[in-house]
């Protein structure tokens, strides 16, 4: 049962289809660990196999764009693992969690500007046990050198640029959806200073931008490998945008593959290739 959140926080249930079990490694979980258990106005939800992230109730959440730039980075990066993964405006560490999940070799880094979203992220890695391995970065990815050690990097953008849609006044979702701290072109310079030479760069944006993103990646000199456009529904347009770009040298020349899916058909059932996507990711696949 949801409780409001002005009581104790919320532990959610899992919700599994019969004889399905989760793959990957067991998390940590809370022990002892007072500081890894749901406060008031937050919940602790199910991400990938066992593990699960913290968030605030009411606050900026994980969503689809995440889900599609953490199974893009897999896909893209699976043949060769990063041995160190960076994640671009991590927030509560939704694509860092993931990229470390599908990478348990993997040393990573999320940049994040808001202090209460980082330290949500900091117990989500503690609680599913990479505290040691994985680490959040206080401050603005305009400010992080990276210095060229990234084998991967990734990032989702905020969508809007500034006075082009309503804004949120709830708790870390303004600068999350609208660009206070930069927009697509920030969130390249950012990757372009931290990837090492013939690295891979993932970047989840609004279909909308998607001329935006891709031309950001050309004058950055990136070659782009795949380009995705995923509708909520068959027959709508395209939501968002996730592209992989190989960061010179290596994938010059190379003709990019375009794909396009949708999460729903028009019964309004997950499609297949999303099924798909949800299995790969470590997560229930059952029809919705």
């Amino acid at each position: 049962m949801t409780r409001p959140p002005t009581h104790a926080g919320i532990i959610r249930p899992a919700r599994r289809p019969a004889g399905w079990s989760a793959p990957g490694s067991s998390p940590r979980g809370a022990a002892d660990d007072p500081t890894l258990v749901p406060g008031p106005g937050e919940d602790l939800c199910h991400l990938l196999g066992d593990w699960r992230v913290f968030q605030k109730v009411g606050g900026h959440r994980w969503s689809l764009d995440d889900l599609l730039t953490g199974w893009l980075a897999w896909r893209v990066a699976r043949d060769a693992p990063p041995a160190r993964v960076l994640d671009l405006g991590t927030g509560v560490g939704s694509v860092l969690m993931m990229t470390a999940w599908h990478f348990p070799e993997a040393r990573l880094v999320g940049v994040e500007a808001q202090a209460v979203s980082a330290d949500l992220a900091r117990r989500s890695l503690r609680y599913n046990g990479v505290a040691a391995r994985a680490a959040v970065h206080d401050g603005d990815l305009r400010d992080f050198d990276g210095a060229h050690g990234f084998d991967l990097v990734t990032g989702t953008p905020p969508y809007f640029p500034p006075g082009s849609a309503v804004q949120s006044d709830a708790v870390q979702k303004g600068p999350c959806r609208h660009e206070h701290r930069g927009g697509v072109d920030d969130y390249v310079a950012a990757a372009a200073r931290a990837a090492a030479p013939g690295a891979t760069v993932v970047l989840c944006h609004a279909a909308l931008q998607r001329d935006r993103l891709l031309g950001a990646a050309a004058r950055a000199g990136w070659d782009a490998m795949i380009v995705c456009d995923v509708a909520g529904r068959d027959g709508k347009a395209a939501l968002v945008t996730v592209a992989a770009f190989r960061v010179p040298p290596g994938g010059a020349g190379l003709a990019p593959q375009h794909e396009e899916f949708s999460v729903r058909g028009r019964d309004l059932q997950w499609t297949e290739r999303f099924i798909q996507v949800r299995r790969e990711m470590g997560m229930p696949h059952g029809r919705a």
